[in-house]
């Protein structure tokens, strides 16, 4: 990735990284499907009108509203579900750890979806390096956990699992604005969530107070809709695999603002998994590897190369529409 998808990754992992907070504080007034439609509803109201203001449309084509509700399922309805209801029985940091799979499971699933990632060994090394490290920066004493609360734990764990899925199927959306693109899927999210929270929950009985409703609005309007709009923005540029390394990132921001902004110390075991997690993105990243004069490095045939270069040139007729349908084998758009 280049430095300005670095920052904006970064940036990502700032916007998502107060989300588990804002969930804790909202489960305190709001049942777990209502804080997901809360959370999506005015998300996409805020990203709706800004649409409007900025001279936009919303796409009109069938096929275009499809993928806005797959991926709306996929990114938004099932996993927030998931890890609502699971926060609502194991600890924040325990689902942290958990959320950070999501790399591992979009790097395992590369190879089955697309050419254009293939399962690298530094690739997966990286990935595995960088939950170790999210696992040490949390806390190993929040391992003990594991297997207190398997249905939770193994919610947890599907929601990655239906993240790394979204960050491969969101490249359908990727030839349109970025806004547009976050604004149809949290949309079509919001559309599926409203009849479940009606049926389950009787949202109209519940009495937030005024708390409740300001870490609403900013698990809305931070973590949402402010956040949305970049993540189809790197999608396009690095990839899902790359995106998806912003759930290590996330963990590392919780501990810079407590260190920036609260006084807090970070010991040896911050120290230790920040490492880790450096040294993972390093080996997802490949450059500083490239140049270690330790390692080998594999050239690509040059009949590769053309079969590449024509595999790219086939596919820039892919970006005239809304949509980007995948070919026949699994091939990159």
């Amino acid at each position: 990735m280049t430095r300005f998808e670095w920052a904006l990754l970064v940036l990502l992992s700032l916007l998502w990284g107060g989300s588990f907070f804002f969930v804790e504080l909202v489960l305190d007034g709001l049942a777990p499907v209502t804080v997901v439609l809360g959370r999506v509803g005015l998300a996409a109201f805020a990203l709706l009108v800004l649409v409007r203001l900025r001279g936009r449309s919303m796409p009109a084509e069938p096929k275009v509203w499809l993928a806005f509700f797959v991926m709306g399922a996929l990114n938004n309805a099932v996993p927030f579900t998931l890890i609502v209801w699971g926060q609502t029985h194991i600890d924040s940091g325990l689902a942290a750890i958990l959320n950070a799979t999501t790399p591992l499971f979009t790097v395992l699933l590369a190879p089955m979806v697309t050419r254009g990632e293939p399962l690298g060994g530094y690739r997966l090394a990286g990935v595995l390096l960088g939950l170790c490290g999210v696992a040490v920066l949390v806390g190993p004493e929040v391992l003990n956990e594991l297997g207190g609360q398997a249905l939770a734990q193994l919610a947890v764990l599907l929601a990655a699992v239906s993240y790394a899925c979204a960050g491969h199927y969101g490249r359908r959306l990727t030839a349109m604005e970025p806004m547009v693109a976050a604004a149809g899927m949290l949309t079509a999210s919001t559309l599926w969530t409203l009849p479940f929270a009606l049926v389950l929950e009787s949202p109209w009985d519940a009495r937030p107070g005024l708390g409740v409703w300001a870490a609403l609005l900013a698990l809305a309007l931070l973590s949402t809709a402010a956040a949305y709009p970049i993540y189809f923005r790197v999608l396009r540029s690095a990839g899902p695999t790359n995106l998806l390394l912003v759930t290590f990132l996330i963990p590392l921001s919780a501990l810079g603002l407590g260190t920036a902004f609260l006084g807090e110390r970070p010991g040896w075991d911050s120290l230790a998994g920040m490492a880790l997690i450096f040294a993972g993105l390093a080996a997802v990243d490949g450059r500083l590897l490239r140049r270690c004069p330790f390692v080998r490095h594999h050239t690509i045939p040059a009949s590769r190369k053309r079969a590449i270069s024509s595999g790219s040139r086939s596919s820039i007729s892919c970006r005239t529409s809304s949509v980007c349908w995948p070919r026949r084998g699994g091939g990159r758009r």
